[in-house]
């Protein structure tokens, strides 16, 4: 695939390594540099969005022509401080996107974990590999991030339309403020499937 980055951060270095070891052909651009609009030309399988959140909207609003029919990944978190959701009441972090670049074809991905865990090699823990929630609304461009979440050694999940992603954009804070701010094992909170009472 043809990927473009929008960002050089943790991020953008850590899953652009990954998906240029499975073979695809990455460019990332960064605002500082001013080839972000290079990146997102080139990406014409797939646009991740790895900036900050407070600047993700006015850099999409400003690619919104480039980006129409683009598969862009959302990855950002808008957590603020004291752990706070910066986007508490709604809309989304990813539903503000899709706003500012309508023809796009938004999915929510890969913003539930650091940076480092992105760089390992896969990312498996006690034998099980990490899951990956996903929002969107267009199963092509599911189908797309699916391919790049396998490729990064991780399981896909479906957790329904981009109406979704607050939900997940939520759990990422509470789970930012346990692990960052209570030092807490974030992931013993859930237990196994089978007491799940499902």
């Amino acid at each position: 695939m043809r990927i473009g980055i929008i960002g050089t951060g943790g991020m953008a270095q850590a899953l652009g390594t990954q998906w240029e070891r499975a073979g695809h052909e990455v460019v990332a651009g960064s605002r500082s540099r001013g080839d972000v609009r290079a990146a997102a030309e080139h990406g014409t399988d797939a646009v991740l969005l790895a900036v900050p959140y407070t600047a993700v909207v006015d850099v999409v609003a400003g690619l919104r022509d480039v980006l129409a029919g683009r598969v862009l990944i959302d990855c950002t978190n808008a957590v603020g401080p004291g752990f706070g959701l910066l986007t508490a009441g709604g809309p989304a972090a990813a539903e503000r996107i899709a706003a500012a670049a309508p023809a796009a074809r938004v999915v929510k991905a890969f913003n539930l974990c650091h940076e480092s865990v992105w760089r390992l090699t896969p990312p498996v823990f006690a034998g099980r590999p990490l899951a990956v929630p996903l929002c969107g609304d267009d199963e092509d461009a599911l189908t797309v991030v699916r391919e790049l979440v396998r490729d990064v050694g991780c399981v896909p999940l479906h957790a329904g339309g981009l109406d979704r992603a607050g939900l997940v954009e939520a759990t990422a804070a509470l789970l930012i403020r346990l692990w960052a701010g209570e030092g807490a094992d974030a992931q013993a909170i859930a237990p196994p499937l089978e007491f799940a009472g499902v």
